[in-house]
């Protein structure tokens, strides 16, 4: 590959026209979601109240692919699909990998309207919201990410859009919020005033960090309460998981065009699972094919707040306030109020049922990184690809960078490829922090975790009713 074509583009009409559902292909079936009041499967009438109908029916569905809508396909084709996938050779020379022994790409998903890969089903629900004749998606946001792509996505579609921020990022991310102000979306920051759920917190410290677990709370109270209102999420359901697999299908794509037909590695950080999802999915379908047996799938958290790696696999509520349906994923807890770190799209307490999954079935592998150590590898990612990272795909390259290194000491040949999941040009507070010697590493301790789980409030289900 000449380093003259070290980005790799698609065409427009090359955009994917379906999205892959993996699960059909998942080796055991995947829970459903529990209502919260009586501990049994959520009627369909249930969701319908919270999410736009047909997000609900693609949440259980059982067909492989599901097609995207045209006027879908034309819009993200008119705005920002397909996105480049980048060969990083400066990254790699930097490492001492120069030549073809250790090859990383990365997924360019921060060159969308927003900045990030949130958009991919940002605008899908927007458009089936529409459909349905609603009026009003509320939601949460944790860095920003999603609340900006949902006011995009809204205002394209003259839907109203209102926004939960985590109160740790309204204060820290004051660009996204006037981005989400100025796609015509109200954004409150959270613990607030107008829901009984963010009273709770707000009434005791006014200027309490908050959570997505809160804000998520705030976001359903207020979506329950007109009939031409849902609620939207930006991650976590397999919903969304669906909308983000837009991303590996063009990867795959992408890849072929220079060879590649097996990738080694495939990694993305991990909130509530939306990225990696996007990225991984269409590989790992190969993967449990038989197509694929040798590549490796790693997801990325912050040590602040490891649902995977140190969580466990269990039924939890999805919020704080026990509002949202029950899931069973790996989490931290739900009551788990998370240390302010600039990741905040990564400081979610559970991770998606889809990811927990596949870690549950040995088919992909977590690590985490402390908050300095994934700025720095940021810092040296800016001064070698020239893109300034969010700090959530920080954690990504430096996965990727370790996982080169660790190639480089055992001789080994390695394609790794990540998911570029957003640019960080609303995140500078992080980068100053760190430059000025500022920025705090911190480790969620194990009691800490342990007497989460271990709370009196934690659901307890009986799956042999269902």
């Amino acid at each position: 590959m000449s380093k003259i074509n070290a980005r790799i583009l698609l065409e427009p009409n090359e955009v994917p026209k379906e999205w892959i559902n993996i699960l059909p292909y998942l080796p055991l079936p995947i829970t459903p979601l529990i209502n919260p009041m009586d501990g049994m499967p959520a009627p369909p009438e249930l969701a319908f109240a919270i999410f736009p109908k047909e997000c609900v029916i693609q949440e259980v569905s059982q067909e492989r692919t599901i097609p995207i809508p045209k006027e879908l396909r034309e819009l993200y084709a008119q705005t920002y699909r397909p996105t480049p996938l980048h060969r990083a050779y400066g990254l790699e020379k930097d490492l001492g990998i120069e030549g073809d022994d250790i090859k990383i790409f990365y997924k360019n998903e921060s060159v969308s309207t927003t900045g990030s890969h949130k958009p991919n089903t940002a605008l899908a629900q927007a458009f089936y919201a529409k459909k349905e004749g609603l009026k009003q998606l509320v939601t949460e946001t944790g860095a920003g990410q999603w609340g900006s792509a949902l006011s995009y996505g809204c205002n394209l579609f003259g839907l109203t859009c209102i926004v939960y921020m985590v109160r740790a990022s309204y204060i820290q991310k004051p660009g996204r919020k006037i981005l989400m102000k100025a796609y015509n979306g109200e954004v409150h920051a959270s613990p607030s005033k107008h829901t009984m759920s963010g009273r709770l917190f707000y009434d005791k410290n006014p200027e309490h960090p908050g959570s997505l677990g809160i804000a998520i709370s705030e976001a359903v109270e207020h979506s329950l309460k007109r009939d031409d209102a849902r609620y939207s999420l930006g991650s976590v359901l397999n919903f969304v998981c669906l909308h983000q697999t837009i991303i590996g299908q063009e990867t795959k794509i992408q890849l072929s065009k220079v060879g590649i037909s097996e990738p080694d590695i495939i990694i993305g950080c991990m909130g509530g699972g939306s990225n990696f999802s996007g990225l991984a999915l269409p590989f790992m379908r190969d993967k449990l094919e038989g197509k694929l047996p040798n590549t490796q799938f790693i997801g990325v958290e912050p040590r602040a707040c490891p649902s995977v790696t140190k969580g466990e696999y269990r039924w939890d509520y999805g919020d704080t306030a026990k509002k949202a349906p029950i899931l069973k994923m790996h989490t931290v807890g739900h009551g788990f109020i998370p240390h302010p770190i600039h990741a905040g799209g990564l400081r979610y307490h559970g991770i998606a049922p889809i990811i927990s999954n596949l870690v549950n079935n040995k088919l992909m592998t977590s690590s985490m990184h402390f908050q300095t150590e994934v700025i720095e590898a940021g810092l040296q990612f800016t001064r070698t690809e020239g893109i300034l990272p969010a700090p959530e795909t920080c954690h990504a390259i430096k996965e990727a960078i370790d996982q080169a290194i660790l190639a480089k000491e055992n001789n080994e040949k390695k394609v790794i490829v990540f998911n570029f999941s957003g640019h960080g040009y609303f995140d500078l507070l992080a980068y100053k922090e760190y430059m000025e010697g500022n920025l705090i590493d911190f480790e969620l301790p194990s009691e800490e975790i342990s007497d989460a789980l271990n709370s009196s409030d934690m659901p307890i289900i009986d799956e042999s009713k269902f």
